[in-house]
């Protein structure tokens, strides 16, 4: 079975991957109803689905879809607690950009 690929990204690769299924680690800075903002490398407005149940100063892992506005749809969120190393994270985010042909297809 042929899985979709989720890249890993932080806020500034928002721009490259609009429309595409993503995978980012973050923060959660703000709960707002139906959104909110996690800090991944930046402030990313996401768009939250009935099943997520996000904690404020948490680290969470979304996989979901950036739309034309730079906000991420949720599809799954999986609450990681509070003892995340975000520098080390995100050092594994910037090597999987540095080699992608390693990590995910380019498009």
């Amino acid at each position: 079975m042929d899985h979709p690929q989720t890249p890993r990204i932080l806020a500034p690769h928002l721009q490259s991957f609009q429309h595409k299924l993503v995978r980012m680690l973050g923060k959660v800075v703000q709960l707002r109803g139906e959104t909110a903002v996690i800090d991944a490398g930046g402030n990313v407005d996401i768009i939250l689905n009935r099943d997520c149940h996000l904690t404020p100063n948490h680290a969470v892992e979304i996989i979901g879809k950036v739309d034309g506005n730079l906000r991420v749809k949720v599809l799954t969120a999986t609450d990681f607690g509070t003892n995340i190393d975000f520098d080390a994270a995100n050092a594994v985010v910037e090597a999987t950009h540095r080699y992608r042909e390693i990590f995910y297809d380019a498009d």
